[in-house]
């Protein structure tokens, strides 16, 4: 691993604590959370009904109210190499990924990385971001926090794919669209 890397993931890792311990520590939350246990099964939607960018299947596995809007999770499955988001930032979310299987490429900033079975990476709010798998299909977590409007973006674009990664659309759920993926294929 080389020096650069290394040092970036080091600097990841030490804001990652920083950037959501006062969301979860916070004494009053945005909303009340649910008070109920919501066991979501291996595969499975914490609604019940999985969603879809046309590039993976999304499973909601903490839903935004179970948080207070504190957090929301969604895992990844079957995300397509050479796709992924547009290249974007979040002006109130950080955004946490963690590879679960396959190698998958990032961008967070000026840096370039490549991430493979149990390796994370965060997605500090305000800088710019994307990613996508290399090789064979990948499969991750993503966390978000606070939830902001992304539960409602990823439900508004299972609806409209062909709308996800547009600036106009992006830009209704506090996402501002940066340009194309530098990993999309032409």
């Amino acid at each position: 691993m080389s020096i650069e890397r290394r040092n970036f993931l080091r600097s990841a890792a030490a804001l990652a604590p920083a950037a959501v311990l006062p969301h979860l520590l916070s004494p009053t939350p945005a909303a009340p959370a649910s008070p109920a246990l919501h066991p979501v099964g291996a595969g499975g939607d914490r609604y019940g009904h999985p969603h879809s960018l046309g590039f993976s299947s999304l499973a909601f596995k903490v839903a935004s109210s179970d948080t207070g809007g504190a957090m929301f999770i969604i895992e990844h499955r079957n995300l397509l190499p050479g796709s992924g988001p547009a290249l974007h930032l979040h002006y109130s979310q950080d955004e946490w990924f963690y590879v679960m299987d396959g190698e998958v490429a990032f961008q967070v900033g000026g840096e370039r990385i490549s991430l493979r079975s149990g390796d994370s990476v965060l997605g500090p709010r305000g800088i710019p971001h994307t990613f996508s798998p290399v090789g064979s299909p990948a499969h991750m977590l993503v966390a978000f926090a606070p939830a902001g409007k992304m539960e409602q973006y990823f439900v508004d674009a299972s609806a409209h794919p062909e709308l996800a990664a547009t600036a106009d659309f992006m830009n209704r759920y506090e996402v501002k669209w940066l340009g194309p993926s530098p990993f999309w294929k032409a």
